[in-house]
């Protein structure tokens, strides 16, 4: 007795100062699928508790901070649903800077952007579409892009990983259009023997080859085609095997900038309408003599995040980040002023943010760092908050949407629970809510940072099968 007695103690003495201790006997089917995975306890950060309860009912190093991968989206969207406000919408505007006669501007049409994550290409054709309703037709004068709203960043989207083609690397910018992607679209004709292409958006003074046919097995069709990106185009010196049938792959157009990309889009898009412009486009302001035209509503703060963590989107979360801390007219947003404010809202709350690293905010980062214990607070908090239905909506569905829409799809778990998941070379994550079968609502958080990080994945599954299946 006096043993035990000290070994509690003992237990109390060490979570007093702030060191991790295992709440709980762990459950033996994520144990094993850790120690199978190579994955030793050292490298995990395990919190689960009840929405509303104090403790956890299963903990593991949850007080140290570790690499959260995009499970740290969770803290930018529910700081801007409390910061913005569900209803919150993006507006971009455009402005002649000039006299318009009859259908002609003489002057500059200038865009001026608002951070919005989500605009693309069809949003500025229906903004376009104004301009020609309202009867204007020939710009002689230039196009001004005003992206002043956020710090212009370098535009080294290799900096992550050496991998600039990949969408996940693509910049936030104030004027964002389409995450500078290109969808393009392979359709072989087996009668002919032929390949067809089609690509959006459409790009004035950009091409697209169309690659070779092969007889090849269909493997990696990315490998296959070898995908070579200029300012002036994109070509293959690959082949494309005709075995792969009709497929769409997104690229990510890192060989042009931001503004080099918008006008390539604006100029494609002015020009099917029937429009023409004379000058050139570069970046600039509205004079205070200039005039609003038209201007294009987003869709709502809380349909936007149900894109940004059902799906992951890192460019999204990294826009909606620096829209926290804009200021139209003031000081450009940087991440660092938007740190600033998501970590005095965490104070204000009453999470912990002690060794919290929020970094550009999507996760996609090496710096970034969160405890399990915080994120599970902050999980709480969004349960008990009047925004709780539009933040549980945005997460994907275990077994049906999203980036868990293929797990636990034969389990009894499907269906009923709501988690984020997160992936780097190094890190794998989750978290998020399970609604056990007693009826019972239970925070989970999950964070692996070891080499065979993503070998241990199956340990996610199992553990929201136990927890499903026991509380």
């Amino acid at each position: 007795m006096l043993r035990m007695l000290c070994q509690s103690v003992l237990l109390l003495a060490l979570g007093a100062h702030g060191l991790n201790v295992i709440s709980a006997p762990l459950p033996a089917v994520f144990t094993q699928s850790l120690k199978q995975a190579g994955v030793n306890l050292d490298s995990v950060a395990l919190d689960v508790r009840g929405v509303n309860d104090k403790s956890a009912l299963l903990s593991l190093n949850n007080q140290s901070s570790f690499k959260p991968a995009s499970i740290m989206k969770l803290v930018t969207t529910q700081a801007a649903l409390e910061l913005l406000g569900p209803n919150y919408r993006w507006i971009t505007r455009v402005y002649a800077d000039g006299v318009q006669s009859g259908d002609v501007l003489q002057g500059n049409l200038v865009i001026e952007g608002s951070g919005d994550p989500r605009f693309a290409y069809e949003d500025l054709w229906r903004l376009l579409r104004q301009l020609r309703s309202m009867g204007l037709r020939d710009i002689r004068g230039n196009l001004l892009l005003d992206r002043s709203l956020f710090q212009v960043m370098p535009d080294d989207t290799a900096v992550f990983d050496g991998q600039p083609s990949r969408s996940y690397n693509a910049l936030p910018d104030a004027l964002l259009l389409d995450a500078k992607a290109l969808q393009v679209r392979l359709s072989p004709d087996l009668a002919t023997q032929s390949l067809h292409i089609s690509f959006e958006p459409p790009l004035s003074g950009f091409t697209v080859q169309v690659p070779k046919l092969s007889p090849a097995a269909c493997n990696d069709v990315r490998v296959q085609l070898q995908p070579e990106l200029s300012p002036q185009g994109l070509r293959f010196a690959g082949s494309y095997p005709i075995a792969c049938g009709e497929r769409s792959m997104s690229f990510h157009l890192h060989t042009l900038n931001h503004v080099q990309y918008f006008n390539a889009v604006f100029r494609a898009l002015w020009s099917e309408l029937g429009g023409s412009i004379s000058g050139e486009t570069r970046e600039g302001k509205a004079s205070p003599n200039s005039r609003e035209l038209a201007q294009w509503q987003s869709a709502t703060l809380a349909q936007d995040i149900r894109d940004i963590n059902k799906y992951s989107n890192n460019v999204m979360a990294r826009n909606l980040l620096l829209t926290i801390a804009a200021q139209p007219g003031g000081v450009p947003a940087t991440a660092a002023i938007a740190n600033g404010k998501v970590v005095n809202w965490l104070a204000a709350s009453g999470i912990e943010s002690a060794g919290m690293v929020l970094d550009n905010g999507s996760g996609l980062s090496r710096e970034a760092r969160i405890s399990a214990r915080s994120m599970a607070s902050l999980l709480q908090r969004a349960w008990q908050q009047a925004t709780m239905p539009e933040f549980i909506a945005s997460l994907p569905v275990a077994g049906l949407d999203g980036t868990m829409g293929k797990r636990v799809a034969e389990a009894a778990v499907k269906g009923h629970a709501h988690i984020k998941t997160g992936s780097l070379g190094d890190v794998a994550s989750i978290a998020g809510y399970v609604s056990a079968k007693s009826g019972r609502r239970i925070v989970v958080v999950c964070m692996i940072n070891h080499p065979n990080a993503n070998e241990a994945r199956a340990g996610f599954d199992r553990l929201l099968e136990w927890i499903y299946d026991n509380y």
